[in-house]
């Protein structure tokens, strides 16, 4: 064994020259960088900075698509942090959902994936976080509201069972209104 290495349980091994010839000894693998999804908990005052730089990450990718800022850029999300309504995943934090109980369903406000983050299913971790705290909260309808060119974004709620039911312009934008019904 090298006299400056440690043995440990891996199985790797690395192999060092010295005047006696080489040595062995086990070596940890890489960590793994797949990001896991996490439990949501409540956002507070201190996570607005990173909240406004992962939404401004995550919807970056329209800026030249819509001709103007996408909504959740320009909300300030001190309010609904405030009211408990905007939930964050992460340390650092990598996504953000921000839900509002109405009378008759839960209106997803916003849900935004970091960049770097995206495309190991957080996002849907996020989504059924948010039909299970619509069923504790006894609701049978999910809503949330979507942009015309935020395609990728419309074929994943379609995906997770969401259908369109209207579309309408709204202070310049293109808006498409998506619900589901839950079981219940």
């Amino acid at each position: 064994m090298c006299p400056r290495c440690a043995p440990t349980p891996r199985a790797l091994t690395c192999k060092r020259q010295s005047a006696t010839g080489l040595y062995s000894r086990p070596v940890p693998p890489p960590p793994d960088t797949t990001p896991e999804p996490l439990s949501p908990r409540r956002a507070t005052a201190a996570d607005l900075p990173a909240i406004k730089a992962l939404i401004d990450a995550a919807y970056a990718r329209y800026l030249t698509r819509m001709g103007k800022p996408p909504g959740p850029m320009l909300r300030d999300y001190g309010p609904s942090v405030e009211a408990g309504t905007t939930w964050v995943t992460g340390s650092p934090i990598t996504a953000v959902l921000t839900l509002y109980p109405r009378d008759d369903h839960l209106l997803i406000e916003n849900i935004a994936v970091h960049p770097g983050a995206q495309g190991h299913g957080l996002g849907r971790v996020l989504m059924s976080f948010a039909e299970e705290e619509a069923a504790r909260r006894g609701l049978t309808r999910m809503a949330l509201v979507t942009h015309e060119v935020m395609t990728e974004n419309q074929a994943i709620y379609a995906r997770l069972g969401y259908t369109e039911v209207e579309r309408r312009a709204e202070d310049g934008y293109r808006r498409i209104y998506m619900e589901k019904r839950l079981p219940g």
